[in-house]
């Protein structure tokens, strides 16, 4: 059983990502052969990724889920996550985010930078990652650094500053020069192991000290001492250089790009010793802030093993060889195998069983682990993700995050019915892994739903659950998820009275509903003066007014951006029943979504197309057949840039109508964008279609 402990100084907590076909994964097959994880360096290519161990994987040759490793480069611990850039996945983007300390993007060195990676880089800026830049595949045709550099300035950050420089692009590529050594440089023999310096040639002189000039006036701003030299002319030491360019790398005012070929073996080990040099430890990154989940008061937890455990679960899979396993980012303190501790998050109990060190889906079991590490705890019975684990000490709840919502789903039904049980089985555990993922069943229907966050989700959930648990469904057709909302202010009365020999029912609620200023998808408020109506009933008028809100207003789609405020009404000592309020509080709000101008909404793609010119007619023509409104055109080399936006609903097979539109000549990436209002006669087509698939709560 192994064990270590590595000083907090020398532990580094880092995420690789890049978009599709950037070299994510052939970068981190490098990272684990220089670092002695592997002995061997497996093609992604080949269907040989060490990190894309998954069968879906290996096939598709993308990453679909994050995985988790540990290596040593010099003396520092580097715990890794190696997480999918698809918008399908952002799931597994987001939860790496929360508990990652740094980042490094791998960018291909021949492609602009694409929607998603623009939306993956603010949500590290969300959750305040430092990180630093990979210029990948720069030996490869069409290749140009100029090009690329100034893609992530453009549609990144403009504080993204070379720190290097290629010497040769594309086919005359040879190595690379570094800015702060002024040296150059190449790699030779088995996989580049053997790292040779030279002169500067002649021909790049120029350019190097162009880009070093950049370099140091950006470092300027970072240390008053480098700012002296810099002004007068002297030399700068490495170490100088190194300490601003760290120092604006973890204030994130500075973002180092760095360059090489991962799959010709260059450049890598200069990147490890970035990551050393540049991204932070849990020294850089201050006190934990929690809550007291009983007083709700901020709890400070230093990042030490001698503070009381405290520890974030990431995510959750299941093993079919050892069962669930939890991935754990530890915070403080130091938890054992066999200790029991608290799940904060339930109030709960747990024991820990056994401790594994993860690398991808190998395991090595360790007998303790400590803060600032990342490991996967074995056995716990009532941990879900986002959930947090702490000693029963010092209870603490750590930051949580928010999952958003699927903007898909559809019907799935077990092909026999001896798989009924098993697939409801299999669903819940494919929920537990990824809570972006829902299933339910619709009461009116009694179907199987599930939603999820794209196509390419949908057919991974399927395919899971024909490989992994054995279960073969039907399916039927996609559908989107749409919202409904209301454009203005209006108030109604809603009344329900009814008499009878003996108690009657009666209830009197007048409400205002409008559009919601705050974040929130349906906001509450109590306006009710001289009691009106008691209390002790406006509890239940805003659970039944959200429920509503949630199901039975126009179409049957959740609500979102409303407030609803009840300021009036009356009720009778004896017949105001539940049942009466219940009623009346649903018919107000009816009525006032009518008076409101109630809208139905439909997700809108952010759609960035790449085709050869001769095709972007065939192309915009085709977009414009789908609701498209074209934002923008831009010439990038030989190929056109198409930048649109899309109704989700119109992108269904989108792929290989492109394909055959282009002759296979294409790219393209879509994203979420925002909802806004569906077309009217497509408004009262869709509540037609809904009308008989909801009852309104004068049926119950």
């Amino acid at each position: 059983m192994a064990n270590w402990k590595t000083p907090l100084e020398n532990i580094r907590n880092i995420g690789i990502f890049a978009h599709i076909d950037a070299g994510k994964t052939t970068f981190t097959e490098r990272v684990l052969y220089y670092t002695g994880k592997q002995h061997k360096i497996w093609e992604t290519h080949d269907g040989e990724g060490t990190m894309d161990w998954m069968e879906q994987e290996k096939e598709r040759g993308i990453t679909i889920t994050s995985a988790a490793t540990t290596c040593f480069w010099q003396h520092n611990q580097i715990n890794i996550i190696d997480t999918p850039w698809h918008v399908d996945f952002t799931i597994e983007v987001e939860r790496s985010l929360r508990v990652l300390d740094g980042w490094v993007a791998v960018f291909d060195g021949a492609a602009w930078v694409e929607p998603q990676s623009e939306t993956v880089w603010k949500q590290a800026t969300r959750y305040w990652v430092p990180r630093m830049c990979f210029l990948n595949k720069m030996d490869k045709m069409g290749a140009d650094f100029k090009m690329a550099l100034d893609s992530i300035q453009d549609r990144l950050d403009e504080k993204a500053i070379a720190i290097q420089i290629p010497w040769g692009e594309a086919d005359t590529y040879t190595g690379m020069i570094d800015l702060r050594k002024m040296k150059a440089y190449t790699f030779e023999n088995e996989y580049g192991r053997d790292i040779i310096e030279h002169e500067i040639p002649d021909e790049l002189q120029d350019m190097a000290e162009e880009y070093r000039e950049i370099m140091l006036d950006a470092l300027s701003m970072f240390d008053d001492e480098l700012a002296d030299k810099y002004m007068e002319g002297e030399e700068i030491s490495i170490e100088l250089m190194d300490k601003a360019i760290r120092k604006g790398t973890l204030s994130m005012e500075l973002f180092p790009v760095m360059l090489g070929t991962a799959l010709k073996n260059s450049w890598v080990q200069f990147v490890l010793d970035a990551v050393n040099l540049y991204l932070p430890s849990p020294v850089d990154t201050g006190d934990i802030v929690g809550t007291d989940p009983k007083t709700w008061e901020e709890i400070d937890l230093k990042p030490s093993e001698d503070e009381e455990f405290s520890a974030l679960a990431f995510k959750v899979a299941t093993d079919p060889f050892v069962g669930t396993l939890t991935f754990v980012r530890v915070y403080s303190g130091v938890v054992k195998s066999w200790d029991t501790i608290l799940n904060a998050s339930t109030g709960k109990k747990e024991r820990v069983g056994r401790l594994l060190l993860m690398h991808a889906n190998k395991r090595e079991e360790i007998s303790e682990t400590s803060a600032w590490h990342i490991c996967a705890f074995l056995w716990l019975k009532d941990t879900k993700t986002w959930h947090t684990l702490c000693s029963q000490a010092k209870p603490v709840l750590l930051e949580s995050m928010e999952f958003p919502d699927p903007v898909i789903s559809l019907a799935v039904e077990a092909k026999t019915k001896k798989d009924q049980e098993k697939m409801w089985v299999a669903l819940g555990k494919l929920s537990d892994e990824d809570p972006s993922f829902r299933y339910y069943t619709d009461q009116e229907t009694l179907q199987t739903i599930i939603a999820w966050m794209g196509e390419l989700h949908l057919d991974i959930i399927v395919d899971r659950l024909k490989r992994e648990y054995g279960v073969e469904v039907n399916t039927g057709a996609p559908q989107v998820a749409y919202r409904e909302t209301i454009k203005w202010t209006a108030e109604w009365e809603g009344k329900f009275v009814r008499q009878s020999w003996g108690r009657g029912q009666y209830w009197h609620v007048v409400a205002e509903v409008g559009p919601s200023d705050s974040d929130e998808d349906f906001e509450f408020e109590n306006a009710i003066v001289w009691g009106t109506i008691p209390r002790e009933f406006i509890p239940s008028i805003e659970k039944w007014a959200k429920e509503t809100m949630e199901k039975w207003v126009l179409a049957g789609y959740p609500v979102i951006n409303v407030k609803f405020k009840v300021f009036d009404g009356s009720y009778h000592d004896v017949d105001s029943s539940e049942v009466a309020f219940k009623v009346a509080t649903f018919r107000a709000i009816q009525d006032a979504f009518k008076k409101a101008g109630a809208d139905i909404l439909e997700p809108i793609m952010k759609v960035e197309i790449t085709v050869p010119e001769d095709y972007v007619g065939t192309v915009i023509g085709d977009i414009s057949s789908r609701r498209g409104r074209i934002e923008t055109q831009e010439n990038r080399g030989k190929d056109v840039v198409v930048k649109t936006f899309v109704p989700l609903s119109e992108m269904f097979g989108y792929a290989t109508d492109l394909r055959s539109n282009t002759q296979g000549r294409w790219n393209y990436s879509m994203v979420f964008e925002k909802y806004e209002a569906v077309p009217n006669s497509m408004k009262e087509a869709i509540i037609k279609e809904r009308s008989g698939k909801f009852k309104s709560l004068d049926d119950e």
